[in-house]
């Protein structure tokens, strides 16, 4: 096996990238499931943030679409895209005040996040992906 395949015939990087694509995926899936399960207290809890109840629903459905885009690997490139601009925009929106500790960590993650989301865009979601398996057909 020094040719990088496992036993089934993957590559590493193949299996690299399913791995980090639900890993990716799991915390939009988490946090947007999170929100439209207990949509009222989110709604109250995001409108002092001046968000309002239509972009709230956006960004669940942002989440979700977005994260099951990239878990199964279908448009993995384009929900990793959007997922990364959601999260320069999470960032620089709402953790600005670098005075406070825990701000300035949303701030980090949110842009290291980012930062997957365009390295998976650009090399996309390999060959353990629906849009692999579509192809292929």
């Amino acid at each position: 096996m020094t040719d990088g395949k496992t036993l089934a015939g993957t590559g590493a990087v193949d299996t690299a990238l399913l791995i980090g694509r639900l890993l990716l995926a799991w915390i939009f899936l988490h946090e947007g499931s999170s929100l439209a399960l207990n949509f009222s207290g989110a709604v109250e809890a995001v409108a002092p943030l001046g968000v309002s109840a239509p972009l709230l629903v956006a960004t669940i459905i942002l989440q979700i679409g977005a994260g099951l885009s990239i878990a199964t690997g279908l448009l993995a490139r384009v929900g990793a895209s959007a997922l990364g601009l959601f999260c320069i925009a999470t960032a620089t929106l709402f953790h600005t005040n670098f005075s406070d500790q825990n701000e300035l960590l949303h701030f980090e993650k949110d842009l290291a996040i980012a930062g997957g989301m365009f390295v998976l865009a650009a090399a996309g979601a390999g060959s353990l992906s629906l849009d692999s398996w579509l192809g292929r057909r």
